[in-house]
């Protein structure tokens, strides 16, 4: 049975969810504050999922999500968010989270996102190369590290694993249909395509010189995107 840590002070919502994920399978264990989440950080590895609230009694799940990935690095992290606006879908996706659902949310959303960042993990420890290299961009996919012209680029956890999917297809058009059937859900009915067009941003003002006029991450109008081998 995976186990989930839910980081949520809405009593209504809780009991909803407990009962709801637990018919699916899933072990729940809650906390309704950040100083608690906090004294669970030493538990980490032993929870399979993540589910953050944003805003909570003593801070927000942004704090949480910074301090979880001080300690570990890959696993999922959802947040529920009062508000899809931009600034806090940035916000989240920066402090190192792997998607966000918008309250009030349908269930069938939140598990279909919770079974697409399953799969996204167990992937990951399949995959049996351990240096991915394309021009100027190295990827340590062990470490999970990314060296542009030798120089380490952070990245958030869903940046990486955008990076990951667009250089494994270098010099092909990827479309937005297929990265977000990679990355998020199976048939597509949940994803929020702004998410994506986020990730695109943010992506390439780290890792372009003028994120404008990029050179790696190329935007095929139309189609999606594609990522040019740039020589060193």
């Amino acid at each position: 049975m995976n186990k989930i840590l839910l980081v949520e002070d809405d009593i209504s919502l809780i009991d909803g969810l407990k009962y709801s994920l637990r018919k699916q399978e899933f072990d729940v264990e809650v906390v309704r504050t950040v100083e608690d989440a906090k004294k669970q950080l030493i538990y980490i590895d032993r929870y399979d999922l993540i589910i953050l609230d944003v805003t909570l009694p003593d801070g927000t799940g942004f704090d949480i999500c910074e301090r979880v990935r001080k300690r570990n690095k890959y696993i999922p992290i959802i947040f529920l968010t009062a508000s899809d606006e931009e600034v806090n879908v940035i916000r989240g996706l920066d402090c190192g989270g792997d998607d966000y659902v918008t309250k009030p949310f349908k269930l069938g959303e939140l598990f279909s996102r919770i079974r697409a960042l399953q799969r996204r993990a167990s992937m990951s420890t399949k995959d049996t190369m351990t240096v991915l290299e394309c021009g100027d961009i190295s990827i340590d996919l062990l470490g999970s590290s990314v060296f542009l012209k030798g120089k380490i680029i952070e990245l958030t956890n869903a940046e990486y694993r955008l990076l990951c999917l667009l250089v494994k297809n270098v010099n092909r058009v990827v479309s937005r249909e297929y990265i977000l059937h990679e990355l998020w859900d199976d048939t597509g009915n949940y994803v929020d395509d702004n998410t994506l067009s986020v990730y695109i941003r943010r992506l390439r003002e780290k890792i372009e010189i003028d994120a404008s006029h990029p050179q790696h991450l190329i935007t095929v109008r139309g189609f999606g995107y594609k990522w040019k081998e740039v020589e060193i």
